[in-house]
């Protein structure tokens, strides 16, 4: 059989909400899926460890700086005849969105799964369907939700991201001899989600002289100038970048890290899932409770996109992770180590 998971939300860290979904179908159906998705979530390179996934197919819509090949009418067209070909028995589509469920039913394959809210059911032909009271609900939520009706056991009941002995040499080889890391996400796809320059490098210098460990800042090619001013305004040495790494060295990266602090992005997602704490500096959003790895920080007087990251103190920071960290000491199995 052919299977295709649809999985639209462009971000990697979208794509990570999503691991334990698209694993339990692959479970479900007994064989490896064709993943549709944007290019943006990196699913290629997430994926690249394990066999759940078969092949990924690019959903090329609404891209940044560019025309998509499947955008307009022609683009609509496009993803029809690309689908059709493929010849899929089944598609399951972990998203709300009516055009792609209009698209799955012209391609003309078998069995379309999805959630079903108003008219995208009119193009689905099984059930279960979600009712109208889970439409706003967190991506990951929603998922479960559906799965749950559908009767699809989630054997991970939170996102889990593998790491390859290879990915992890790359890194220790880059990183030179074994020490503590703390990794630093200053990535934000968003502006109003940056915590800036001058704070993260004042974040440096204090965790710095608590001798927590050798600091690395982790994010895209795009924060490269970002990354050069927070280097230049900290006064310690034990500072380096890792920019513009692939996605599995990133994850080996993590993984190698005592802890992650940060803004949230992609990068922060990949630290919960790899399995380590990780501090969230939620100054513009909501915080996400996906993980029992993430610990949420939040600013006095509540979250804002127009002043929420800059309500958000140095000492603020510093003081949430200390607390935590003095917790997570005082665990019987931390003091049996």
């Amino acid at each position: 059989m052919a299977i295709a998971v649809v999985q639209p939300l462009p971000g990697i860290g979208d794509m990570i909400w999503h691991l334990p979904h698209i694993r339990a179908i692959a479970a479900h159906v007994g064989e490896p899926v064709t993943l549709i998705t944007k290019p943006r979530s990196a699913a290629d390179q997430i994926f690249s460890a394990e066999r759940t996934v078969r092949d990924v197919f690019w959903l090329d819509r609404n891209p940044e700086g560019r025309h998509g090949e499947h955008d307009g009418g022609t683009g609509f067209f496009r993803v029809v005849t690309a689908l059709r070909a493929r010849r899929f028995d089944a598609v399951y589509l972990l998203h709300h969105s009516k055009t792609i469920a209009l698209q799955m039913m012209l391609a003309g394959i078998p069995a379309r799964y999805g959630y079903g809210y108003g008219i995208q059911g009119w193009f689905l032909n099984r059930p279960p369907r979600l009712s109208n009271e889970t439409f706003h609900q967190f991506p990951f939520d929603q998922a479960t939700a559906w799965l749950t009706a559908a009767g699809i056991p989630m054997e991970q009941t939170e996102p889990i991201l593998p790491v390859t002995d290879a990915a992890i040499e790359a890194v220790r080889s880059r990183l030179g001899p074994a020490q503590t890391i703390i990794a630093i996400g200053i990535g934000s796809s968003e502006s109003y989600k940056q915590w800036g320059a001058a704070r993260f490098a004042e974040l440096a210098d204090a965790l710095a002289a608590r001798a927590m460990g050798h600091l690395v800042l982790v994010g895209g090619e795009a924060e490269r100038s970002l990354a050069a001013q927070i280097q230049a305004l900290a006064h310690t040495s034990s500072l380096t970048a890792a920019l513009g790494w692939n996605i599995p060295e990133v994850a080996s990266l993590l993984s190698l890290s005592e802890f992650y602090v940060g803004n949230d992005t992609g990068v922060m997602n990949m630290a919960a899932a790899v399995g380590i704490r990780t501090y969230s500096l939620f100054g513009a959003g909501p915080p996400l409770h996906h993980s029992q790895r993430i610990v949420a920080i939040v600013p006095p007087g509540g979250m804002s996109k127009a002043d929420g990251m800059a309500r958000l103190s140095v000492d603020q920071v510093l003081t949430a992770v200390e607390l935590d960290q003095a917790s997570i000491r005082a665990l019987p199995v931390a003091r049996s180590k």
